[in-house]
């Protein structure tokens, strides 16, 4: 054993050695470190890529909130369980959300090719919901969608979710990918930085997929010309009144939806003006309204294509003798049969809302958005929708400011249309008036302190005003979704307010 230790030891060291005289005998070039490097052409935070002459920038930020009298996305209490006002209405909903994004830029010959990347993770508190098993029985439903979730009364927890917000290149004037409507005004749907639900305009806070093409004529002056899908983001609601039922329609739903297959992307145009002074732009689109079919099959026949449209003005005046930063954003828009250019992505289409009554068990303001109606071998009926939007931001120093908001939105079915839904067996037991006409009104107040860079506390405080055009009474079978009663309910304005407080750390 040691002659056998002492030889390997040995043929080691002999290894070592010669492999030491070859180090020395042999000239080494070292391998050049390659630092990362500060790239200055598109403004701070933008680092080379080691190699290659293309810059990166990473930025994100982490939020905590808690929102009263509102969903976990500060949804409002319009409809479904948190608008129930009942045992299983949420008074608070918590969540917490780390949002990455990268911006890559290469200067060629063509300009800028431009990709970015934007994706969120987030947690969401949920809310319990009725099972409609005659027992009283209740399930856990999260509130964000895709999430999974186990009952907590099991000893689990609710789980998270992850989304892409924007996924795009941007090459010689185009915009290819997942990114902001091109019909947006440039806060999207915040004008002061605001309430999530606000109507009266257009917001794809969450992207959509686009083949977009900007010419820039100089002077902040620019034209947009853009497809983009409708189906996820631009459609409400198709509805055949033939599905009316009385507990979908207190739902704030006339009828089933009755969408057929994408037959065309939505087609928009837009011009801005960027100057010193803030910003002027005109937006329209031209959206394809396709159903299924009358009936459960293709024999029963369907109707016809319409397309709808929709025009939005929006305005921001900058500098203004308020104060330094100061800011006004107001927009306005009209739309028939593309109400979702009215009632962007994160509002709600569907109103359910209860309240107090003395003239019968409790009352209800319900009301519904779509983009048309039809009933068995008719036609397509458009929906008319028109709002406006907008705020006043004012810097008190630089380190709190606060904005005034507000924003107010209508919608108006035709003579045909309520003929549809009022005929209805739906509303037989209506004792009143029958009008699915409704205008909904929101007004709201946030204050931001910024004690240091990068980091902010807000409170955002936001009311909502349901002004539903029926009258009178009803009586509805059991509403097992939200534990309501077989009962008679009056028919009347619903109001409802918000609180958020949000932590925010951007980087």
């Amino acid at each position: 054993m040691k002659v056998v230790k002492s030889l390997l030891l040995g043929t080691a060291a002999g290894l070592i050695a010669v492999g030491g005289a070859q180090a020395a005998d042999l000239p080494v070039k070292a391998k050049a470190v390659e630092y990362v490097k500060i790239c200055s052409l598109y403004g701070a935070g933008f680092y080379y890529i080691p190699g290659s002459d293309t810059c990166i920038k990473l930025g994100g930020y982490l939020r905590a909130e808690v929102a009263l009298n509102a969903g976990g996305n500060y949804s409002a209490q319009y409809n479904g369980v948190f608008a129930a006002n009942n045992r299983l209405t949420n008074y608070y909903s918590m969540r917490a959300r780390e949002d990455l994004n990268i911006d890559t830029r290469t200067a060629t010959e063509y300009g800028v090719v431009r990709t970015y990347f934007d994706a969120v993770f987030t947690w969401t508190t949920g809310n319990y919901v009725g099972t409609g098993s005659g027992t009283g029985a209740t399930a856990y439903s999260a509130t964000t969608a895709g999430t999974s979730n186990l009952n907590p009364t099991d000893g689990g927890i609710s789980g998270g979710s992850l989304g892409v917000y924007y996924a795009f290149i941007q090459f010689a004037g185009f915009t290819l990918g997942k990114s902001v409507s091109q019909f947006d005004a440039p806060w999207i749907n915040y004008p002061g930085n605001n309430f999530d639900q606000l109507v009266g305009g257009s917001g794809t806070t969450n992207g959509v997929p686009q083949i977009s093409y900007t010419a820039d004529f100089g002077q902040g002056v620019t034209a947009t010309f853009s497809v983009q899908d409708q189906t996820q983001i631009f459609q409400t609601n198709i509805w055949n009144t033939a599905g009316m039922t009385t507990t979908g329609v207190l739902g704030g739903a006339y009828g089933s939806s009755d969408f057929g297959g994408t037959r065309s992307p939505d087609i928009v145009g837009a011009v801005r003006v960027d100057q010193a002074w803030g910003l002027f732009q005109a937006s329209v689109a031209a959206h394809d309204n396709h159903t299924g079919y009358y009936g459960a099959t293709e024999v029963t026949g369907h109707p016809e294509d319409k397309w709808g449209w929709a025009v939005q003005l929006a305005l921001s005046i900058k500098n203004i003798p308020t104060g330094a930063g100061d800011v006004i954003n107001v927009s306005g828009v009209y739309t028939e049969g593309a109400s979702r250019y009215n009632f962007q992505e994160l509002a709600a289409t569907s109103y359910s809302m209860f309240g107090s009554s003395n003239a019968a068990y409790q009352s209800i303001g319900f009301a519904g958005v779509s983009d048309a109606v039809f009933g068995p071998g008719g036609q397509l009926e458009l929906t008319k929708t028109y709002g406006f939007r907008g705020a006043y931001t004012h810097n008190w120093s630089p380190y709190w400011n606060t904005a005034l908001y507000g924003a107010w939105a209508a919608v108006n079915y035709n003579s045909a249309a309520k003929g549809l839904i009022c005929g209805s067996a739906a509303f037989a037991t209506l004792t009143g008036t029958c009008n699915p006409d409704f205008n909904i009104g929101q007004v709201g107040v946030i204050t931001r302190w910024t004690p240091v860079k990068n980091l902010t506390f807000s409170a955002d405080f936001v009311y909502s005003h349901l002004d539903q055009k029926y009258s009178g009474v009803i009586t509805t079978p059991a509403l097992t979704s939200v534990a309501k009663p077989a009962a008679t309910y009056e028919l009347k304005d619903q109001d409802t307010y918000s609180l958020l407080l949000r932590a925010q750390r951007n980087w």
